[in-house]
């Protein structure tokens, strides 16, 4: 049975936050006002900050937009109706369209942000806190400020996730977790409201420190004892405490105290590198990742406890690992030198006010001497001018949500080489926007006709070729390359991980072998590679390599071994069963943890589809149509279980149904044409299948597929559906069913095609459909 997980679906986008209730839920959080007494500078510093601001209530102090009977500005000059924004009393309203078709007034609650741009929360009766998708500008006006415009202008459809009030834009799930401190979803299944509660409404001390309870219960004691000790001995005393000691779990220290000159070295080098939990905090939001518990993850130094992180994956990096879609930075850094040698994030951020400690300009000098890289002798640029700072060369910025700018902390060498050949992005291009790849390598390749920077990221050949249509020779040459990239130490661990993730669909005897060596490995994330990397190998092999996970120390680990085994479960013995059953148990719970999102009912459901309990499964599936109809997944799992129990109509009936909610998702009417396939209704089957091709025009295989149901009543448009199957992806099996059907056929046609097939595949292969051809 083959269903589709979708575990990994992104969590974090970026700026979207808002909130319900300011009640303080657990008692251990004591607000940042207690702060203030002893920690004067630092709350000042915060006041103002991206963090303070991440999220406030509507009022005139917050709202940075115009709110004057404003209507927003056609984009395409059309007489459609508009949204306005006005104000009633001290009030924010907007007018915009509901998911009736109607338009609304709905009251502003909370501002979300406030530069470059601010956007702005609705809150529904049910407990939901949506995003409007119309964002304030709040740059100057000679910056191209001071408007509305539309952060999601193709999202006008009610079925579309990201239509405003879908679960796309939903605060609760999408944002609360980043954008306040010490929240708790508290979404009610039974009936579907939230309960969203906060300790603070932005991002406060404790959202980094921890809850300050006992830290505040050691202060008192500390100012009573102050008056019955001399003040030198408090001071030696304080100075000698833990944090543990003072009431803190979290070391948020610097993990290099010195950094040192070395000889010959043009770089500082850190004397001691000590660990510091400080990247693994602000990694809490300044990831792309899933939340699956509400555990600590800083406590045990696993990010794993509490998120699954996305590794380097084609939906959001390019193959040599330059963000694409937003990474929040931390999939970013992990890649970088500057992590592997200790560099965290206040040694350029002032972690109070979120700005840079330093000049942008001489940042980088503080470890990378000035003498050897403020030079033009290194940046090859005039002094002074834009290619001469580091950053614009080292940090392209890719600007989100229109106005939004944000640097890459990739740390990447520019590779115009691997832009050439690989299509990757050439930051050199980034300013020089009126040259190309093959003027850029040319500039390096003189400035740097030594550089090592192309064969030490070898790996992006590698990550490329997988974006390509490959044959069986050139497959086993990847899978071989993807094993020694997974288990090469001088790579970062998370391209590493990311080799490995990519094995599940290249495999051969080496892939398995590094799998089983990454299942060992001390880092969590190589470990979850190999999760994902063994997903088709054969049982036997996939649960002598996983088993052992399951009693891993980190709960992502855990529960992605468990659903990779889970698929296993008719063929396990009962003692196999018996030791599953704990961490499977943890996913499921993991699931109920997000019971707010269609993906949690369809990952149950695949669980009890695996264990046979089909009338469970399909109960999960309903329940997760229910609560997110506009999910395409859960409908095509819930029709391959009625499939597995012969239920051909029930299975079309569900698509039919996806389809209705869904109709811009290509794989229900591809899935709903090979249900009618199987029933024999090949007119009905073409037809699903065209809308497929018409949805995913890219999509070689649904043409593939198109074209064979074609066969019989339409074999004209049937060559033509298998001939753009084989322009779409170079596969020769494509153009071989061309040319078989073309012989079958007698076709005219026939010759011509075999020509074009000869280079492709073996010289029996040619003589055997020739042979055919001229014996009819």
């Amino acid at each position: 049975m083959k269903l589709v997980p979708k575990l990994s679906i992104f969590v974090v986008l970026l700026c979207l936050n808002v909130l319900i209730s300011s009640t303080v839920t657990a008692a251990d959080f004591v607000g940042s006002k207690a702060c203030i007494n002893c920690h004067e500078q630092a709350y000042q510093d915060w006041q103002g900050s991206h963090h303070d601001m991440s999220m406030k209530h509507a009022n005139n102090n917050s709202v940075l937009g115009d709110f004057d009977s404003v209507t927003l500005t056609s984009q395409n000059n059309q007489s459609e109706k508009l949204s306005t924004f006005f104000k009633k009393g001290s009030q924010f309203w907007v007018n915009i369209k509901g998911d009736d078709g109607k338009f609304h007034d709905y009251q502003i609650k909370y501002t979300f942000g406030y530069e470059p741009l601010q956007q702005y929360m609705v809150e529904f009766d049910d407990g939901r806190v949506q995003l409007i998708p119309f964002a304030w500008d709040s740059r100057t006006k000679a910056e191209g400020g001071q408007r509305w415009f539309n952060l999601y202008p193709e999202m006008t459809e009610k079925h579309q996730e990201f239509f405003w009030t879908n679960t796309g834009q939903n605060w609760n799930y999408m944002c609360a977790d980043c954008h306040s401190t010490n929240v708790d979803k508290n979404f009610d299944i039974k009936t579907n409201t939230y309960n969203t509660t906060f300790s603070e409404i932005n991002v406060a001390c404790e959202s980094c420190h921890g809850p300050a309870g006992k830290h505040l219960t050691w202060a008192n004691q500390s100012n009573r004892s102050a008056k019955e000790k001399p003040k030198s001995k408090i001071e030696k005393q304080h100075g000698t405490m833990s944090l543990t000691d003072k009431g803190f779990s979290r070391d948020l220290s610097k993990s290099v105290q010195n950094w040192q000159v070395e000889d010959n070295k043009k770089t500082l080098t850190p004397k001691s590198i000590e660990a510091s939990q400080q990247v693994i905090v602000c990694a809490q939001c300044h990831s792309r990742r899933t939340q699956i518990s509400r555990n600590d993850h800083v406590k045990g130094n696993a990010f794993g406890e509490r998120y699954l992180l996305d590794l380097i994956s084609s939906t959001n990096y390019h193959p040599d690992g330059q963000v694409y879609n937003e990474d929040f930075v931390y999939g970013s850094f992990l890649q970088s030198k500057m992590y592997k040698n200790g560099v965290v994030c206040t040694d350029c951020h002032n972690p109070h006010t979120a700005e840079l400690k330093l000049p942008i300009e001489t940042l980088c000098l503080q470890c990378h001497q000035s003498e050897s890289y403020a030079s033009t002798q290194h940046h090859k640029h005039p002094e002074n001018s834009t290619g001469a700072q580091c950053v614009n060369c080292h940090m392209p910025e890719t600007t989100y949500m229109e106005v939004d700018a944000r640097r890459d902390h990739g740390f990447h060498i520019p590779t115009p080489n691997l832009a050439q050949k690989l299509g990757t992005p050439d930051t050199c291009l980034s300013c020089h926007d009126d040259k190309n790849s093959q003027w850029s390598s040319s500039k390096v390749n003189a400035w740097y006709p030594n550089s090592s920077v192309e064969a030490e990221k070898d790996f992006v050949a590698v990550f490329s070729a997988l974006n390509l249509a490959l044959n069986e020779q050139q497959l086993q040459g990847v899978s071989s390359e993807l094993s020694r990239i997974a288990q090469t130490i001088s790579y970062a661990s998370i391209i590493r991980a990311s080799a490995l993730t990519k094995m599940a669909s290249v495999s051969n005897t080496n892939t398995i072998i590094a799998i089983a060596r990454a299942a060992k490995n001390p880092d969590e994330n190589i470990r979850l590679g190999a999760i994902e990397g063994a997903q088709n190998m054969a049982g036997a092999e996939k649960w002598r390599i996983l088993s052992p996970l399951l009693n891993d120390n980190v709960l992502a680990v855990r529960v992605n071994a468990a659903f990779a085994l889970a698929s296993l479960w008719q063929n396990l013995s009962a003692p196999q069963k018996e030791q599953l059953s704990p961490a499977l148990d943890e996913y499921i719970a993991s699931q109920f943890f997000n019971n707010d999102r269609g993906f949690s009912h369809s990952n149950r459901g695949i669980i009890f589809a695996y264990q046979g309990q089909y009338d469970q499964a399909i109960k999960a599936f309903k329940q997760g149509m229910a609560i997110e109809k506009h999910f395409a997944q859960t409908y095509l799992n819930l029709s391959q279980v009625y499939y597995q129990r012969g239920e051909n109509q029930k299975s079309i009936e569900i698509l039919k149904q996806g389809i209705s909610a869904n109709p811009d998702d290509a794989s229900l009417p591809y899935n709903l044409g090979l249900a009618y396939i199987r029933v024999k209704d090949k007119a009905k089957a073409a037809q699903a299948l065209a809308i497929a091709t018409q949805l995913a025009p890219q999509n070689s295989h649904y043409f593939y597929v198109y074209g064979l149901s074609l066969e019989q009543h339409k074999p004209s448009a049937a060559y033509g559906a298998l001939y753009q199957a084989y322009q779409l992806s170079n596969n020769p099996q494509h153009l071989y069913a061309l040319c078989e059907m073309q012989v079958r056929h007698q076709s005219g046609l026939a010759k011509q095609c075999l020509s074009q097939l000869q280079p492709l595949v073996p010289p029996a292969v040619i003589q055997r459909l020739t042979l055919q051809l001229n014996s009819n």
